[in-house]
Parts: structure tokens; C-alpha cells; sequence
């Protein structure tokens, strides 16, 4: 699988957040700091809805 980062990592080190992959009709989910460990996979349309819902949160502070 070939993992990637948010561009939006948070913390000193960048290493404060999830890694995904896309799948051929998932994406899966891990958490950057313990990759080894289980990872989370949802269809792709649910991960989609799910990355626009939370941009339409508001943000504190912005």
C-alpha cells in the first residue's frame, strides 16, 4: 500500500495524525504514529463525505 500524510499534520515532529491509502474501492486508515498496528477501511464515497463534512465545521480561531 502506498501511505500518505495530510499536508495539515499537526505537532512538532508532523507526526500527530492519520495516514491513508486508496484502495481500489476503499480507503484505509492508520494512525501515523503506530503503523504497525490495525488499520480502519471505509468505501471510498463514505470517506468523502465524511473529509467534506468535516470542512464544513467551523474552525476555531479562523
Amino acid at each position: 500500500m502506498n501511505w500518505r500524510k495530510s499536508t495539515y499534520s499537526s505537532g512538532g515532529d508532523g507526526d500527530t495524525c492519520v495516514e491513508i491509502a486508496e484502495l481500489a474501492t476503499h480507503i484505509a486508515i492508520r494512525d501515523s504514529k503506530a503503523p504497525a498496528r490495525a488499520t480502519l477501511s471505509v468505501s471510498a464515497p463514505s470517506f468523502t463525505a465524511f473529509v467534506e463534512g468535516v470542512k464544513r465545521l467551523p474552525r476555531p480561531g479562523v
